[in-house]
């Protein structure tokens, strides 16, 4: 086998990296505090005294501490949006093709938009308590733990259907990342578009989520109006 140059390798470690930069691989609570309210990006911990935001109540960085004047209109649309995209764990390009795809639909597109992040998968298992947090949910979910009516899916964009039965597969019930979420959650009050079976570990859904579904302060508004600027 021909050896690598290597000029070739070190031109393939750079790419790897570019491909890998739009990912946060870092700590997320600055986004917490950034934002200023809780995201819930690290499951137990954000209930607990170790939660960063309750710690130090003022932005990430250098000059955090420092009082800054009042947000502009496209800064609040700004940060509405950054709000939004991190909750959820995705990256602009990611956020902008569900904008894009709600404001085709029918209906409100701030609403719509907020519709079809909940329908994602793997919201849907954070939801239903399989997972301590979406970061947790999704790499379950590409490591091909959850079947959605009894075909394994890995995607964690995969939109689930009034109707759809999800199920961790017979070998996964017992590892100890799920144990350790259904345990936590038994006490959990589930949203009431979905009907969850922590004992069976299954779950199904009842009904597309409303607005009225959706538990965290956001002004969808604004990101339409960012993204209609």
């Amino acid at each position: 086998m021909a050896a690598v140059h290597p000029r070739e390798e070190e031109c393939k470690l750079r790419r790897r990296r570019i491909k890998n930069m739009g990912r946060e691989i870092g700590s997320v609570c600055r986004f917490c505090r950034r934002e200023g309210v809780k995201l819930y990006l690290k499951g137990e911990r954000c209930f607990s005294t170790k939660c960063a935001i309750e710690k130090r109540k003022y932005a990430p960085g250098q000059h955090g501490r420092l009082r800054r004047g009042k947000l502009t209109g496209y800064g609040m649309q700004l940060r509405e949006k950054q709000k939004v995209k991190r909750i959820y764990g995705l990256l602009e390009k990611q956020f902008k093709k569900f904008f894009n795809i709600a404001s085709r639909k029918k209906g409100i597109t701030g609403e719509t938009l907020l519709q079809l992040l909940e329908r994602r998968l793997d919201n849907v298992v954070y939801r239903m308590g399989f997972a301590l947090s979406r970061p947790h949910a999704r790499q379950l979910v590409r490591h091909r733990h959850f079947m959605v009516n009894g075909k394994v899916v890995d995607i964690p964009s995969y939109q689930v259907k009034v109707g759809d039965v999800i199920g961790i597969k017979e070998r996964s019930k017992d590892i100890a990342p799920i144990q350790s979420a259904v345990e936590a959650n038994k006490t959990k009050v589930f949203p009431k578009w979905l009907e969850v079976d922590l004992e069976n570990k299954t779950g199904k859904i009842l009904a597309l989520p409303s607005r009225q579904d959706i538990d965290y302060s956001v002004e969808e508004s604004l990101i339409v109006e960012f993204y209609s600027r």
